[in-house]
């Protein structure tokens, strides 16, 4: 990131001192970051209101079958896990390749294998887990080297830490604003590229499609990359193990029939896979996040107005 600020600047220096806590933290024995980032995480949760609401909401659209319980327990546990991934950032940010393959496990790896051995260009669907950015480091060090859009990070200390980190096993990072030609280039050179489908999209970028049963924003354009780079389409799930004994990760089956010429019908397809996934490991997935902001004309908005944004008259 362009700066007139140089990086050393005491501008700088609490950026430098939270990447150096980081890193340190990662050096720390896997079981005793999973420990502090469960008792931090839950502690955080108890304080994050507006965050705790989104996921009670969230919870009670996507799992109605629960009771009022069992939510409150599974966003305790979430918030456990987010303390997990954000203790566990120095790993993904430093640890050695042979660290990595103590701590995780790959699972059905030969699905990958298989399609790599028939010459088949490979998007890996990967949906927003908490365990993701160490599952992405992990692939990287132990299966391929990868491919990944990047977004800018304003503080130019962490973003110039995060880049670094995502490369150094010979991931390649793509700019959201470069031109997508080069990416699906390097996809049909044989480069499997990060695919992270489940953010809110906006109504100007997303189409409406089923999650969980509720119309959920969501861009549409994973069809059209595995049609323009004659791509599999192979999901990919981060799990962080109980206890600190590492984490899973876990190769999906391929998804069939895929893509079509229907862009509404591949985004459902997309989201049915990682619904599934869902609600296998419930409480990992990043709960936190207001998947349903954007809504369908005429439909009532589900989350409260953030403390900010009511202070803004939004």
């Amino acid at each position: 990131m362009a700066t007139s600020t140089p990086l050393w600047s005491p501008r700088y220096w609490p950026s430098w001192l939270a990447v150096g806590l980081i890193r340190g933290l990662g050096l720390l024995p896997f079981p005793l970051l999973w420990l502090l980032g469960m008792g931090l995480g839950r502690l955080a949760g108890r304080l994050a209101r507006e965050r705790r609401a989104v996921a009670r909401i969230n919870l009670g659209l996507c799992l109605p079958e629960a009771s009022p319980g069992e939510r409150e327990a599974l966003i305790s546990r979430h918030f456990g896990y987010l303390g997990v991934a954000a203790l566990t950032q120095g790993l993904v940010w430093g640890a050695s390749r042979q660290r990595l393959a103590r701590l995780v496990r790959i699972h059905h790896r030969d699905y990958f294998d298989q399609a790599r051995a028939q010459g088949r260009n490979l998007i890996l669907l990967v949906p927003h887990f908490v365990g993701l950015e160490l599952g992405g480091a992990a692939f990287t060090a132990l299966v391929h080297p990868g491919m990944y859009m990047y977004q800018r990070i304003r503080d130019p200390v962490i973003d110039r830490q995060m880049r670094a980190s995502r490369v150094r096993f010979g991931a390649l990072s793509i700019e959201r604003q470069d031109d997508l030609k080069g990416l699906v280039r390097e996809m049909r050179r044989g480069i499997p590229f990060f695919y992270l489908p489940d953010q809110d999209a906006g109504r100007q970028r997303g189409i409406f499609a089923p999650f969980c049963g509720i119309p959920a924003a969501t861009v549409p354009t994973l069809g059209r990359f595995a049609k323009l780079a004659d791509a599999l389409v192979l999901p990919l799930y981060a799990a962080y193990r109980p206890w600190g004994r590492g984490l899973d990760l876990i190769f999906g089956s391929p998804l069939t029939e895929f893509p079509s010429d229907d862009p509404a019908r591949d985004t459902a397809i997309m989201n049915g896979v990682i619904e599934a996934q869902v609600h296998a490991m419930p409480a990992q997935y990043f709960w936190v996040h207001r998947r349903f902001k954007t809504r369908p004309p005429g439909e009532p908005p589900l989350y409260p107005l953030s403390r900010r944004r009511a202070r803004r008259g939004d």
